[in-house]
């Protein structure tokens, strides 16, 4: 053996040794990556050749592998790291020689971009990556980040360490819009570091709240992170389940586990929700305990003095905490007891089936071993009761075409059970109502009687739908009854309107709060996937950007917000109408809403090139699709590159062979603690997308073919890659940062700076590790 190395272990040092030099070569990493494939093959390849790569592999033709195979242990757990005295033969690491690894490998390469590149199932869930990008690049360039970091800077700034707490709020608000870290980065060193080193903050404090806030984007969704992480993790999980269930005696994993091995990019934004909160919060208590302990260092920013609120306490607190809380909660109090819930008394055309048992029960001896092992004895017994019940029931009672008569009886029950009040109705007259009521906190002095008579329309409203509205009543209908208690609220919304846009802070915050909304409410809610989702918020930054530009120009952006508003009207006529115009009988209701969706559908349509034009125009649209075709032309070459390099390592048995070295761990929790700790330094030398794409598919059929929650795994995964972004020297946000950062401000500064918040990263990593609930609490809660 070469230098007395398993040739295994050295074709993983010449693999990496290859990628490192092609990262420090200076070209272009998307094709280094591939290119350090191609060479570390070739090297291999010619120690191969020559015999000095010589594999020690345990010998599955001896009696003592046979013996073991025969008292029960799984193939996947003999390898030379668990049973050391095995007796071991000498191999070539590439078996059959570098002609036939090479001809494998091309088949392997023209099946891989197949699947994970040009046509595979995962390919509609990356679409996500290009129109996140998008909508970043374009909310960058409509510089609402200035906005909010003057506004929340004049909002803070009084406080100990108020600028450098304003600097994380507004990069967790990017996060949530934008998701892209170096335009983050850039934007809040070019706005806020020259402000806060003139209030006479600390160096090392403003660089490094300023890098850390950056990379938030990179766990709080929509996060392109976890969308690249997610689809990988999806095909991972499920296949390490399929074969931890085989292994176990069980058919498939659905019989093994009593549920899908699925997770999805959608579940993972749920569940890396808290996850991102958290760290922004641990980042802006540092800030400010920093400022206790250093006043000097961040000392407080004194605001305008003339400055005189018109909101008194007892108004603030009425108006923005009690009034809101009291509606939300007699809303959801209405729910709890019957009074507001969902209308919809649509009959199945079939029966249900019968409701099947916990776990499957007809299974062999070996996989109820294993399921009894891995759910318990209580839950095999409950299994078995049930399927006895079902048994002396007369077999499982499957799905049968309903009577005419027991539709009719079915639709009376159901109209007899349906609360007064429907949710989407409720849900958005409360929307309403939230809206006026903050209007009047945010000009207390100003006539409430408009207000007042708005607040009378949503009463109104209420009423209509409880005595008027039956769970019978047609859509066109229901628009009828409706109509004026809308058109009363619409009044009191427009004066709300007007004096919401008289408050800074709500005039910025506002209209990007809302694409949040819009975009994480349809993914979190499990209204949609992230496509559609991501395809939204890029046509709503679009339109975003295109309003801000004209009112810049001081022209009228009425187009815009006409063409909002038809979106709106569209989503409601399609959720509330059939607009199936092809059916047999088509009524007039329906041929009216068609004809309503359409033209508000065009008239959208119009709007978005109407932004697309004024963008154009002013110079915006051109530098924004070609940063986005950069950017992900570059993820997309860097998977394809990565693909290249985990073949490499495949042809020579380097990804069996760490697998079997993780395997010999009796410890699943030790086996991701030391994958934590490669990624963790890793970091250091590599960006994430080389991570996720070379190192995960190694490790991740051992890490997701356990009883770890995946979304747990997936999450820890991810917030340890946020931090190769902080980690130097390699660090891509310290390089974002110090390309706009001043002259007086050093690279040791920023390095000095960022130590604390690397630590807050693992801080952070240790707290998800002791309370795993804080990412699995959300999509629990949500349904999927």
């Amino acid at each position: 053996m070469l230098f007395g190395l398993d040739g295994v272990e050295i074709g993983l040092i010449i693999v990496f040794l290859c990628l490192f030099a092609g990262i420090l070569s200076g070209f272009p990493v998307a094709f280094a990556i591939g290119g350090s494939a191609i060479i570390s093959f070739g090297i291999i390849a010619a120690l191969d050749s020559s015999g000095l790569l010589v594999h020690q592999a345990v010998d599955r033709s001896s009696d003592a592998y046979n013996s073991l195979i025969a008292s029960g242990v799984s193939e996947l757990e003999i390898s030379k790291f668990r049973y050391p005295d095995l007796p071991r033969i000498a191999e070539h690491v590439l078996t059959g020689g570098w002609e036939r690894a090479l001809d494998r490998n091309i088949s392997f390469i023209v099946n891989r971009m197949n699947e994970r590149v040009l046509a595979g199932q995962s390919i509609e869930t990356l679409l996500a990556v290009l129109m996140f990008v998008l909508m970043g690049i374009t909310l960058e360039r409509s510089k609402i980040a200035n906005d909010l970091l003057t506004t929340m800077a004049r909002v803070f700034g009084p406080l100990p360490g108020g600028l450098a707490v304003s600097v994380v709020i507004v990069g967790a608000f990017l996060a949530a819009s934008t998701g892209i870290v170096g335009a983050t980065v850039v934007t809040m060193g070019l706005l806020s570091l020259p402000t806060m080193l003139r209030n006479n903050y600390s160096p090392e404090l403003a660089t490094g709240v300023i890098a850390a806030s950056g990379t938030l984007g990179q766990i709080i969704p929509p996060s392109i992170v976890i969308v690249l992480l997610g689809t990988l993790a999806g095909d991972l999980y499920s296949a390490a389940q399929e074969t931890r269930a085989q292994a176990a005696g069980c058919s498939d994993a659905l019989t093994y586990l009593g549920q899908a091995a699925v997770v999805s990019v959608g579940t993972l934004f749920q569940a890396a929700l808290l996850p991102g909160i958290l760290l922004a919060v641990l980042y802006g208590l540092y800030a400010f305990v920093f400022a206790l302990f250093n006043p000097s260092k961040a000392p407080p920013v004194i605001g305008d003095p003339n400055a005189v609120s018109t909101i008194s306490r007892n108004d603030a607190l009425t108006w923005f905490l009690g009034v809101p809380v009291a509606l939300i909660a007699a809303v959801i109090m209405s729910g709890q007891i019957g009074i507001i819930g969902s209308q919809d008394i649509t009959i199945d055309s079939y029966s249900d089936a019968t409701e099947s048992t916990v776990l499957r029960t007809n299974v062999s001896e070996q996989c109820k071993a294993s399921m009894i092992e891995l759910h318990g004895q209580a839950k095999w017994d409950l299994a078995v009761t049930q399927q006895a019940a079902i048994d002396a029931a007369g077999g499982a009672q499957q799905s049968h075409a309903l009577t005419p008569e027991e539709r009719a009886d079915a639709l009376v029950k159901k109209i007899a059970a349906t609360p007064m009040i429907g949710t989407g109705v409720a849900v958005m007259f409360l929307l309403f109502a939230l809206v006026i009521t903050t209007a009047r906190g945010i000009a207390p002095l100003a006539d409430p009687r408009p207000l007042a008579i708005g607040m009378g329309g949503v009463v109104l409203a209420f009423l209509a739908d409880a005595l008027l509205i039956k769970p019978t009543t047609g859509p066109g209908m229901t628009f009828v009854y409706l109509a004026v208690p809308f058109l009363i609220t619409l009044y009191g919304l427009r004066q709300a309107a007007t004096r919401l846009g008289q408050n800074e802070l709500l005039r910025v915050v506002f209209p990007p709060l809302i694409l949040i909304v819009a975009v994480l409410g349809s993914i979190l809610g499990g209204i949609t996937n992230p496509t559609p989702a991501a395809a939204l918020g890029a046509g709503g930054a679009i339109m975003l950007a295109a309003y801000r530009k004209l009112r810049d120009e001081q022209k009228s952006g009425r187009i815009i917000i006409m063409s909002t508003f038809a979106i709106v009207i569209m989503i409601l006529v399609g959720v509330n109408f059939d607009l199936r115009v092809n059916r047999e009988a088509v009524d007039f209701q329906s041929w009216v809403a068609f004809l309503v969706a359409q033209a508000a559908y065009l008239f959208a349509i119009f709007g978005i090139l109407y932004a697309c034009w004024t963008l154009f125009r002013t110079g915006v649209l051109n530098p924004v699709v070609r940063e986005t075709a950069k950017v992900t032309s570059m993820v997309f070459t860097i998977l394809i590159g990565s693909q290249l390099l985990n073949l490499v390592v495949i042809s020579f048995g380097g990804e069996e062979y760490i697998q079997q070295f993780l395997r010999s761990f009796d410890n699943e929790m030790t086996v991701f603690l030391i994958v934590m700790l490669v990624l963790f330094f890793l970091g250091f030398v590599l960006d994430f997308l080389e991570i996720i794409y070379i190192v995960i598919p190694i490790v991740g059929p051992v890490i997701y073919g356990g009883t770890m929650d995946p979304k747990w795994v997936t999450i820890m995964i991810a917030v340890n890659l946020q931090t190769s972004f902080l980690t130097p020297p390699f660090g891509f946000a310290l390089f974002y940062l110090r390309g706009v950062a001043p002259k007086e401000v050093t690279t040791g500064h920023i390095y000095r700076g960022i130590v604390p918040f690397v630590g807050i990263q693992v801080l952070g990593l240790f707290l998800l590790w002791m309370f795993p609930w804080v990412v699995t609490i959300v999509p629990n809660l949500i349904p999927n």
